[in-house]
């Protein structure tokens, strides 16, 4: 038995199965024609929302084809074909799309639908395996998704089938959001928790300290002042400013080694002596992303953010990898 283990070789299957799903995506191609772009357009000049569903393995596609219009711009949901006949028909509007996945064409639950759907007035899209089908022959726009065989060697699980309606659904999907101008902008306001979104949404004012959180003491405080500053803000830095409240200066952990190395008295040197003038600033609008950058650039651990030469906040390099950007 040991050997038997042994021996078999999963890394042939893999090829296998990779090689039967490839094959399914290609000749997807062959089936693209007037329907696909029938297809887009209704889906692109709908007012209201498209509904996408299926059944069994069907299903699980076709709610990972909703998640990929919602988040591309075009306004979706899936609804569970069982649950639209016990109440859920009411979600569905005579502004929507319905987009229906069987790769038979022949689920009993979804081609009882049809019927309601249609009387609805509601443009039904149909992704099937089967040209020949019920749900085919009713849908005012059938897309071929078949394929010459599944991945399962009994050629029973749904293995490529699922991979080629996937894709045709990503294929809608794409088309529509290229055809938008959707921009990784738009992108980012669907996905504000996500990588992209941070870098192009989070702001310096978003994750800056503010208020009492700043370390800031006047040019004519002594070090000793600015030294306690720095310790009970924790920010590797003090901002420096003269009387009229204006940044003038910038004294930081760096700074005060060399300070000391020089043995100044920091019982009676002023900041001002000490501090680095004229230190780089940004506004508090600045992306996040785009100060992780500067910091990086200048070899600087920290920064003041400024507006009308007042300081409004500051951070440090640990906020900008907190906050996710870095």
């Amino acid at each position: 038995m040991n050997k038997e283990k042994n021996t078999f070789d999963y890394i042939d299957v893999a090829n296998r199965v990779l090689d039967i799903e490839s094959a399914a995506i290609k000749n997807l191609k062959g089936t693209l024609n007037k329907s696909f772009v029938e297809a887009c357009e209704a889906c692109g000049n709908c007012k209201g929302k498209i509904i996408v569903m299926g059944l069994g393995k069907s299903g699980h596609i076709a709610d990972k084809i909703a998640a990929t219009f919602a988040s591309t711009g075009t306004p979706a949901f899936f609804i569970h074909p069982s649950e639209a006949i016990h109440g859920d028909l009411g979600m569905i509007d005579k502004e929507d799309v319905v987009l229906i996945l069987s790769n038979s064409g022949e689920t009993e639950e979804i081609v009882s639908l049809i019927p309601i759907i249609k009387k609805m007035g509601i443009t039904i899209i149909a992704l099937t395996g089967n040209k020949k089908s019920k749900l085919s022959n009713e849908a005012n726009i059938h897309l071929n998704v078949e394929v010459k065989e599944e991945a399962c060697p009994m050629n029973l699980a749904p293995t490529a089938s699922t991979t080629a309606a996937l894709a045709m659904g990503d294929a809608i999907a794409v088309a529509l959001l290229e055809k938008k101008g959707f921009t990784k902008e738009d992108f980012a306001k669907s996905h504000p928790g996500g990588s992209l979104g941070k870098k192009l949404l989070l702001s310096l004012g978003d994750i800056m300290h503010r208020g009492d959180e700043i370390p800031i003491v006047y040019e004519t405080d002594k070090l000793a002042s600015g030294l306690i500053e720095m310790s009970e803000k924790a920010l590797g830095m003090t901002a420096v400013k003269n009387d009229n409240n204006e940044l003038v200066g910038i004294f930081t952990d760096g700074d005060l080694r060399r300070t000391l190395e020089n043995k100044v008295d920091i019982q009676n040197t002023c900041m001002k002596e000490v501090m680095k003038k004229d230190p780089y600033t940004m506004s508090e609008d600045t992306l996040a992303y785009n100060a992780v950058a500067t910091i990086q650039e200048m070899k600087i651990t920290s920064l003041l953010i400024v507006k009308d030469k007042k300081v409004i906040g500051a951070l440090n390099i640990h906020d900008l990898f907190r906050s996710g950007v870095m």
